[in-house]
């Protein structure tokens, strides 16, 4: 099956740049492209994307508000934010609207082409570091679920902040890894998130996880 990808963004040489780069790479293809935000969700509406390669700084209308109008429909593709500066708020916030993740202009094309084959796949492209920074300067707030989440659920989100995958956390945890997922998927639900990226800024901005 090959994944279909949109590619959103205000430079005409960058949007050409990834093109070749994914339009090169068996099993990936470009299916379209949107210079503004606001020519976003027209795009995906016609191509039906499996992946949104999103810029946050957009003139009109921005990478933000424009990956909010995309996760309102009804099969949403997954978005990943393609950014000059990992800590940027931008970047923050387009995470917190429901990224998946986030890619530096700078990646190399083969970890490019990883990161869209990986989230296609429905994984999540986290980088513990990079969201713990962001979230550091931010004042707390409530996070509705989080008190409900068992001893270890809480384990479970604790170790998805470190950046840990299921198999990674089972071996912390000494148990199967089905066992994770079943706890990942409470920690999803309880939180109402959609993936482990938006669970682990749950967490930090609920002071559950400390990112001092």
């Amino acid at each position: 099956m090959t994944v279909r990808v949109v590619i959103a963004d205000d430079e005409d040489l960058i949007r050409a740049g990834l093109r070749i780069i994914i339009d090169t790479e068996p099993g990936l293809s470009v299916v379209g492209e949107a210079g503004d935000g606001a020519e976003v969700l027209p795009v995906v509406r016609r191509e039906r994307p499996d992946v949104v390669l999103m810029d946050v700084r957009m003139p009109d209308v921005d990478g933000i508000q424009a990956t909010r109008r995309v996760l309102e429909l009804d099969r949403p593709p997954k978005v990943l934010v393609v950014t000059t500066f990992e800590n940027d708020d931008y970047v923050y916030d387009a995470l917190r609207a429901g990224a998946t993740g986030f890619l530096l202009k700078r990646t190399k094309p083969d970890e490019l082409v990883r990161a869209v084959k990986l989230v296609a796949a429905g994984e999540t492209l986290l980088f513990p570091a990079a969201i713990r920074a962001l979230a550091g300067g931010r004042p707390r707030t409530p996070v509705p679920g989080i008190d409900r989440l068992t001893e270890r659920e809480g384990d479970v989100l604790r170790l998805m902040a470190r950046g840990l995958s299921n198999g990674e956390i089972a071996g912390e945890l000494v148990v199967s890894q089905e066992t994770v997922k079943t706890h990942v998927g409470n920690v999803l639900t309880k939180l109402a998130v959609r993936d482990r990226t938006q669970a682990v800024i749950a967490a930090y901005e609920s002071g559950f996880v400390s990112p001092h």
